[in-house]
């Protein structure tokens, strides 16, 4: 259970990427008393949390000023966590134990498998994927055997598309039968990369499954990309529209 400032912290983080509070405004601990309904301590403490995160930066006196991110903000740091995943990858590959946490990774490709042969791809079968592939993806950053690859993950989780096995789709894909078939085949992708990392890991080899890893991520990167190129106002609402565990 989440403590209340971990909690707000949330609510504001969440206003700030959805643009409640703009680039550069000022924000006081009394000002989000009052918006949030809270007293000074929690607000105190959320307001340390999102600093931490660079989305509120300390401002001469008492009050904070809005620092939000941008989606070339959100494109850096998902080439970061591609990096981060692709040294846990290679970590998992070279770990003794390695075999222990194998099975949790076949269940979650497996999973995915089955929502593929059922051929929908609405939002029930989008959250079932994002849970599968959530499982690969915390299990590698878990069990790498360096507790500061997922600590540097966790840094930037809070940013749109960043949280761990975060999948981008087409908002359409659940109303227009080539878009889905679109989700369907960038799910399937996704999932044979997957199953290349795993043997690679499985065979202990390092360097196979660091690159297949750094491949998978930057398939993230590519089909955000495509969006930018399609719209130039993209926007981090949009980022956000698109990410499938949002």
């Amino acid at each position: 259970m989440e403590s209340i400032d971990t909690e707000l912290a949330a609510q504001i983080r969440q206003d700030i990427i959805l643009g409640a509070y703009t680039e550069g405004e000022r924000l006081s601990e009394a000002r989000l008393c009052e918006a949030y309904n809270v007293s000074r301590t929690p607000v105190r403490l959320a307001l340390r949390i999102l600093e931490r995160e660079r989305l509120l930066r300390r401002g001469e006196g008492r009050g904070y000023t809005v620092f939000a991110p941008t989606v070339q903000d959100v494109l850096q740091a998902v080439q970061v966590r591609g990096h981060l995943e692709s040294l846990a990858a290679r970590l998992m590959a070279q770990a003794e134990d390695r075999a222990d946490h194998l099975p949790k990774m076949a269940k979650a490709i497996e999973d995915i498998d089955k929502l593929l042969s059922a051929g929908e791809f609405g939002d029930s079968a989008k959250r079932q994927a994002q849970v599968a592939n959530k499982a690969f993806h915390t299990t590698i950053l878990a069990t790498c055997g360096n507790d500061y690859v997922s600590y540097a993950c966790e840094q930037i989780s809070h940013l749109p598309m960043l949280s761990a096995g975060s999948m981008v789709f087409d908002r359409a894909t659940t109303t227009s039968p080539n878009l889905n078939e679109r989700g369907l085949f960038r799910l399937h992708l996704g999932n044979a990369q997957h199953q290349v990392i795993y043997e690679a890991i499985e065979k202990g080899d390092a360097v196979r499954a660091e690159g297949m890893m750094r491949e998978h991520s930057h398939t993230m990167v590519d089909y955000i990309r495509t969006f930018e190129r399609k719209d130039d106002s993209l926007t981090i609402a949009d980022l956000i529209a698109y990410s499938g565990n949002e």
